[in-house]
């Protein structure tokens, strides 16, 4: 690592005011290594009574200390005509912004944030005393002489600037480096916290599946023999009422399947490769056409470029979409469904529109919750969950989900995939 550092004849005397015996002997530690010369003092009156006798090169304060707190050393030495050329850094966490505003108000030259490493504590150091050197070389209009990869250089106050500048663009550099290690140290961890994670939630996903479906399919298949073997010589009410036992326990079972495939996508890998979009959306509508062939509907598919995705789970937002716009015009003489895409700020954007029931447009930001429902389940089946999985689908694949509606005159449904380009067909 490179470093300017003073010469080797010009003794640097640091004056250490701290408290505590454990962070005193540190400080005296790193500093000594570095061949400077440490005295330490157990409290600001000290240290400024040592100032007056000795006057150190530098002097290095914690903030909080008995008797005599390191603002008031500061202030006290930068008021002593002897002492006010001597440069002060304050060591403290400034953890309120008034230790800023205390520390520029009695003139500190520089800060050290508690807790420090050495290279940062010897960066600040080395930044303060070249500052120290460029007021002195420019008082005298001479240079000074640093040593730099262990190499002798007489540097001039302005080119001495100039290396100060450097330096503290490198301290700044360290730092930051610093930070990049601990993020990276974070989400490790938290990398590790979400396999764990996944893991629980796969096994809390198959006991859902194993432990709640079990119960609804004896629900229903013992309703359906009491239906089968025992219905003339139940009266209606009763038929209805199990009829009704059955109907609910089919929607609970749907719901749990829905719950578990948007459980499975926060941890399913993606197997993304080129989709051609046009292929399965024509295929989607056959299936549901071939469901309703009695319905008057009117199909328009425009030209729909491939992108980059999973294509089974592309398929499944084709296959909530389409389901929707069938399920929400069923009501309508004619249905009409379009299939599209648009051009919009260079991205492809894909969109599923209908003349069905529409829905309220200032409700829109609720629509793609878990459970949201805009019209009642008398009038439309459904488990509230389909738009979850869809948003949660195209979240995946980089991509955005948006809807445009108004009630009873239909609704639109957008959505962009990220900007990987298909190959290979």
């Amino acid at each position: 690592m490179s470093t300017i550092t003073k010469p080797a004849d010009s003794p640097v005397n640091i004056l250490v005011a701290e408290d505590s015996p454990t962070q005193a002997q540190r400080l005296h530690h790193i500093l000594a290594q570095q061949g400077y010369r440490v005295t330490i003092a157990a409290n600001g009156r000290q240290a400024f009574e040592s100032a007056q006798r000795h006057k150190p090169t530098l002097i290095i304060s914690d903030v909080v200390m008995p008797e005599m707190d390191g603002y008031e050393l500061c202030r006290r030495v930068k008021s002593d005509p002897g002492l006010a050329d001597i440069p002060v850094i304050l060591v403290t966490t400034l953890s309120d912004p008034q230790d800023v505003i205390r520390g520029l108000e009695c003139r500190a030259d520089n800060f050290i944030l508690k807790p420090f490493d050495e290279r940062y504590l010897l960066s600040r150091v080395q930044f303060v005393l070249l500052n120290r050197e460029v007021r002195q070389s420019e008082q005298t209009g001479m240079g000074v002489e640093i040593f730099f990869n262990g190499h002798k250089h007489f540097i001039t106050a302005d080119r001495l600037q100039i290396l100060n500048l450097l330096l503290s663009t490198y301290e700044a550099a360290i730092e930051r480096n610093k930070e990049l290690s601990l993020a990276r140290d974070d989400l490790h961890r938290l990398n590790s916290r979400l396999e764990a994670a996944n893991t629980e939630l796969e096994s809390f996903s198959y006991s859902i599946s194993h432990d709640l479906r079990a119960p609804l399919r004896a629900i229903d298949g013992f309703s359906s023999i009491l239906l089968k073997d025992y219905s003339p010589q139940m009266p209606p009410e009763a038929q209805l009422l199990l009829n009704n036992v059955r109907t609910g326990a089919q929607q609970m079972g749907q719901l749990i399947d829905d719950l578990l495939r948007l459980s499975r996508l926060c941890w399913q890998p993606l197997s993304k490769r080129p989709v051609n979009i046009s292929t399965h959306v024509h295929e989607v509508l056959e299936e549901l056409r071939n469901k309703q062939a009695d319905r008057r509907m009117e199909l328009q598919v425009g030209e729909l470029p491939d992108c980059v995705g999973d294509p089974a789970l592309l398929r499944q937002v084709l296959v909530n979409l389409l389901s929707n716009a069938f399920k929400f015009t069923r009501q309508r003489e004619k249905a009409m469904i379009e299939v599209g895409c648009r051009q919009q700020r260079g991205e492809n954007v894909y969109f599923v529109r209908d003349n069905g029931a529409g829905f309220d447009a200032q409700h829109a930001a609720k629509l793609f919750g878990v459970f949201q429902r805009f019209h009642p389940a008398d009038g439309f089946e459904g488990t509230g969950v389909g738009l979850s999985i869809v948003q949660r689908i195209i979240q995946r694949h980089g991509g955005r989900i948006w809807a445009e509606a108004e009630v009873d005159k239909g609704a639109t449904f957008y959505f962009t995939l990220s900007q990987e380009s298909p190959k290979g067909r």
